[in-house]
């Protein structure tokens, strides 16, 4: 005879009523994939689109890049930092030059500046500081070993590769949580677009 009650943990692995509310989302927005491009000079991108996502706080950009595996041109998702604009040109790589919205290596990047989207490891394309109003900032290179010091958002310090990319500028969207929510209504739909 089993006892107790199968807890709600357990219960999600079915899915059923426990599957993500996808509706309204546009996608995973990442860094766009690493290449010789990057790695050797740059590549630009314009920003054609910025929108909402549904159950985020931070708005996204559509970046229309060159495909440079066939010919056209390929979009990418990222998240957006501020003032960043339609039409506003990216350019991402190694020789990018220091501009809010411009993905370099953070080995690049001089200390103290406010950098977001970052990449833990080479190539993951941006995991850390991607929340509306974040940012972390630059403490220090080291040449020797090829590392760089960050400080996160909360607070912790962080070493990473200095071919790590990062975005230079903050994630837009900040002072959401000033507002208050006034009614519970106001969270009813707030944690609609989240729930699970």
């Amino acid at each position: 005879i089993e006892m107790g009650r199968r807890i709600r943990v357990q219960r999600k692995g079915r899915g059923s009523i426990f599957q993500a509310h996808t509706t309204g989302r546009r996608g995973a927005p990442m860094l766009r994939t690493i290449d010789a491009g990057e790695k050797k000079g740059y590549v630009k991108g314009v920003v054609r689109e910025i929108m909402h996502d549904k159950g985020r706080g931070a708005p996204l950009v559509k970046v229309q890049y060159r495909d440079m595996r066939k010919f056209g041109k390929s979009d990418e998702l990222m998240v957006a930092v501020e003032g960043m604009y339609v039409g506003q040109p990216i350019y991402s790589g190694k020789k990018a030059e220091l501009h809010v919205g411009n993905v370099m290596p953070i080995g690049q990047v001089p200390e103290g500046t406010y950098v977001a989207n970052i990449e833990a490891k080479v190539g993951d394309r941006g995991v850390l500081a991607r929340t509306s109003g974040t940012y972390a900032t630059v403490i220090s290179h080291n040449t020797d070993t090829n590392r760089t010091r960050i400080r996160l958002p909360s607070g912790d310090k962080k070493v990473v590769v200095s071919t790590c990319r990062a975005m230079i500028g903050i994630i837009a969207g900040g002072g959401r949580t000033d507002k208050p929510m006034l009614k519970a209504g106001n969270a009813f739909y707030k944690y609609k677009a989240k729930r699970n």
